[in-house]
């Protein structure tokens, strides 16, 4: 199998627009601040944009859009041709890097989005305890986008090494299997003009 451009341009693409999402999350976090109702008889929770709710889901979609792309290319490590040579370690390594990565960027963007869309309500009457708005902790969607860009990298190595490893097992067994049937082919070529020659040597002498 062969690197092909197209499948490293898409992968590139869509995790590149999954750790900007994730960045526009970090950067657009909900704020609370607790407000008396009209009555001043309540306080509650006012909040801002849930814009990063959506931008953390819609990174979550294409950062698994991406992985599956990269794993059904490659069979996913076990359903493919057997790897060959040196860099089969190498190729290993990159393929649990990129599912560990994506895996915790996977966690931390649905684990953001869900605490970003959680609004507290109504607490107490006024007069009484102050009270603190539930808020996302900074840095969740920042942690996000890190392991985004790591699980890119990851996955583009992943892919490039899996596709030089297969490549170039296969062909060298090809190559290999191709020349030895081309040296059984002249030998028995070899061998049959061998007899010929003796055969007909044989019938001049007792001419």
């Amino acid at each position: 199998m062969g690197v092909s451009k197209t499948i490293l341009a898409v992968v590139a693409a869509i995790d590149i627009l999954a750790f900007l999402l994730a960045v526009g999350a970090e950067s657009r976090r909900s704020t609370g601040k607790v407000v008396p109702d009209e009555y001043d008889e309540w306080n509650y929770c006012a909040y801002g944009s849930d814009a990063s709710t959506a931008y953390g889901l819609s990174a979550f979609g294409l950062l698994l859009i991406s992985q599956t792309v990269v794993n059904a290319a490659t069979k996913c490590l076990c359903f493919g041709k057997g790897l060959s040579g040196g860099s089969t370690v190498s190729t290993v390594f990159v393929f649990v890097f990129s599912w560990v990565t994506f895996l915790v960027a996977e966690a931390c963007l649905l684990a953001g989005s869900a605490r970003n869309a959680y609004h507290t309500r109504y607490r107490r009457i006024f007069g009484g305890q102050e009270i603190s708005c539930a808020t996302l902790r900074k840095g969740v969607f920042a942690a996000a986008a890190a392991m985004t860009l790591l699980s890119m990298i990851g996955s583009i190595l992943y892919y490039w090494s899996h596709s030089k490893a297969d490549t170039g097992g296969w062909e060298k067994h090809r190559n290999e299997g191709g020349f030895g049937m081309t040296s059984s082919a002249f030998t028995h070529q070899d061998q049959q003009q061998q007899e010929h020659v003796t055969f007909g040597e044989a019938m001049t002498r007792q001419g």
